[in-house]
């Protein structure tokens, strides 16, 4: 059976995707880019805001018409667009067989094995608790909870995600030591708000035994991943103890992913935000101070209900003073079953585009001139593999995350998942950059007997969440180095 993957939305649904292909390869399933040649094309939707959801349906309908054009015998919809609204879905589009929310993709196998589309038995014990389907297989994304608690008046997440879920300290460490074994050289820590780690997990005294600082420090010290990279931290979970680790850790890469969605205190207040803009100045000194070459990206909404002009003169004086390398704006659209519905979207929808348009212009402002500053210096690069479009190697350095934040062109061939070191010297067309190699810190594949040799557990066999349990078989991998980023 040949399966085909749409995958639509954030980091974490592509978590889940490569963990649905694992389940559906042990029952004979085998990944295809060719849709018209898929027995089965799984479309994993976003329901996050309106734009999410288009494209969701969009893709939906477009799978449905392989039924008739391609070999395609079954369209399954399933994620979060799904979980928020299957009922209304299942009316509109009969051309979808199997519609599966969050709380429900248990179930895709067995859904498919009644249809006898899978084979009726498991070809293999595991193969592997997540099987990836990109195009960089060094670069991978490793979700360590799951749900939020914060109860945002404008995020539907918790109705699709449901409430905070900790997984495991040893499931994780077992499923990043598992992405080590598949070539993993960069991972980026993923979940709604990745300070919220182990709040959850208590001992029978109730007293909370694991935070996200022991995670880090556990990643460092179980496995030999180069990179580390922190996404989606909310600066209220900025502590002491978690600038102690992120600065004495060089694989620790100095970014931070912090979202503040607005700088103006009614604003965030009527968004049920836990910051304030004193807090998310007083975390972002901080955190500079600990780490004073950390790159710190974050997203901010425009147009909010109750959005004043006042408000948003706020929030752009305060991208000013605080000089974020990287911003994602977004204006606002109101969710069905969110608090935020019950405000009067008082804000028209032309002022929201002229904001947004503001916004996005004085931010590449900003970027420009933080990115001047770092022209001239050494900085260490991963090389992600030759560019399609000009045939030259492209890397990316610390401040440049996955897909987000643009790439780096160098002047020579190196195989992907190696690291360099680059002289910077040019700023490309706003978000690139042109780098000089100076040498090589660590070629990939790694030179036989590099390194000292560090026997690894790794995981075979899935439980609790499309994670691992205590089988394992006994690999060796190479500790490595590659310096301080300038910490």
């Amino acid at each position: 059976m040949k399966v085909g993957f749409i995958t639509l939305g954030c980091d974490k649904n592509t978590v889940d995707s490569e963990r649905y292909i694992a389940q559906l390869s042990a029952y004979g399933g085998e990944l295809t880019d060719e849709l018209d040649n898929a027995d089965v094309i799984i479309v994993n939707t976003c329901g996050f805001i309106d734009a999410a959801k288009k494209e969701s349906i969009d893709a939906i309908i477009a799978a449905g018409q392989y039924k008739e054009q391609g070999n395609c015998r079954a369209v399954v919809a399933m994620g979060c667009m799904i979980e928020r609204h299957k009922s209304e879905l299942q009316e509109a589009m009969p051309e979808v067989d199997i519609f599966l929310g969050t709380s429900e993709t248990d179930g895709l196998v067995s859904e498919l094995l009644e249809r006898g589309i899978l084979e009726s038995e498991s070809l293999l014990s595991h193969p592997g608790v997540r099987l990836y389907a990109g195009d960089i297989p060094h670069v991978r994304y490793l979700k360590i909870s799951e749900g939020c608690d914060h109860g945002c008046a404008f995020c539907a997440i918790p109705l699709m995600r449901g409430k905070h879920r900790s997984f495991l300290l040893d499931d994780v460490i077992r499923e990043a030591q598992l992405l080590e074994l598949q070539g993993a050289r960069e991972i980026n820590l993923v979940a709604q708000d990745l300070a919220h780690y182990g709040r959850d997990l208590r001992d029978a005294n109730g007293v909370s035994t694991v935070r996200l600082h022991h995670l880090l420090t556990s990643l460092v010290k179980e496995t030999s991943i180069p990179w580390i990279r922190l996404m989606y931290l909310y600066s209220s979970g900025i502590t002491d103890d978690l600038l102690r680790v992120v600065a004495n850790e060089p694989r620790i890469i100095p970014y931070l992913d912090m979202p503040i969605q607005h700088a103006s205190d009614s604003v965030l207040q009527r968004m049920r935000r836990p910051e304030r803009q004193a807090t998310i100045r007083e975390k972002v000194k901080l955190f500079r101070e600990a780490v004073p070459d950390v790159a710190i990206r974050t997203t901010c909404i425009v147009g909010f209900p109750g959005e004043t002009s006042s408000d948003f003169e706020q929030l752009c004086d305060f991208l000013e003073e605080t000089q974020f390398e990287r911003v994602g704006c977004f204006a606002y659209s109101p969710q069905e079953g969110t608090r935020a519905v019950l405000l009067e979207d008082d804000v028209s929808w032309a002022v929201k585009e002229q904001r947004l348009e503001e916004i996005t212009d004085l931010q590449r402002a900003i970027t420009s001139e933080r990115y001047e500053q770092r022209l001239g210096r050494k900085w260490p690069a991963l090389v992600n593999g030759v560019d399609e479009e000009t045939g030259v190697c492209v890397a990316r350095l610390p401040w440049q995350a996955d897909d987000i934040d643009g790439i780096t062109f160098l002047d020579g061939d190196f195989a992907p998942g190696t690291i360099v070191e680059v002289e910077v010297n040019d700023v490309v067309d706003d978000y690139d950059f042109h780098a000089k190699v100076t040498r090589v810190i660590e070629q990939y594949p790694s030179i036989a007997g590099a390194g000292s040799r560090v026997r690894r557990e790794l995981p075979m066999a899935g439980v609790s969440i499309g994670s691992i349990d205590n089988q394992g078989l006994s690999v060796v991998g190479a500790t490595t180095s590659i310096g301080s980023f300038g910490k």
